[in-house]
């Protein structure tokens, strides 16, 4: 699997594939939520972090992860992909070429935890409120140890 660079000519496409892969994945997000961090992805959130993505035989985005001060900021998986092996690989190639070492998870999402402690992560710690202040609490992970992973 061949983890690319993205571009801002790639947002829509992102954007696509953040608003699917919420709608399969956070179903503590109501509809205003979800309208409410549309435009924010599209217009900070993406232009923040370091992205790369993986795409599928025919050129389209499979998956994307975000990453910046070390902390995966977002991994977003089309639906259809799910379960396939690019989490992995989009998580894999941040922690070895991005330096990423930590990531916060919705506590009301329980596969992307357990997800991240299959792939070597633990909580380190709790916050009530997300990023936004919102009433959505975050588990803090670290990698346990780098070299478990990589």
């Amino acid at each position: 699997m061949i983890v690319e660079s993205v571009t801002k000519t790639d947002y829509g496409e992102l954007l696509t594939v953040w608003e699917a892969s919420v709608r399969q994945s956070h179903d503590f997000l109501s509809e205003p939520d979800i309208e409410r961090l549309r435009p924010l992805v599209l217009q900070y959130y993406f232009d923040a972090v370091d992205l790369r993505c993986t795409k599928d035989r025919a050129g389209s985005i499979q998956g994307f992860c975000g990453v910046a001060g070390g902390n995966i900021e977002m991994l977003f998986i089309a639906p259809e992909s799910m379960g396939c092996g690019i989490g992995t690989a989009l998580v894999a190639y941040a922690i070895k070429h991005q330096g990423a070492t930590k990531v916060d998870v919705n506590e009301q999402n329980p596969k992307a935890l357990a997800f991240y402690k299959h792939v070597g992560f633990c909580v380190i710690g709790r916050s009530e409120l997300d990023s936004q202040g919102q009433p959505f609490p975050l588990l803090h992970m670290a990698l346990d140890q780098v070299d478990t992973f990589i």
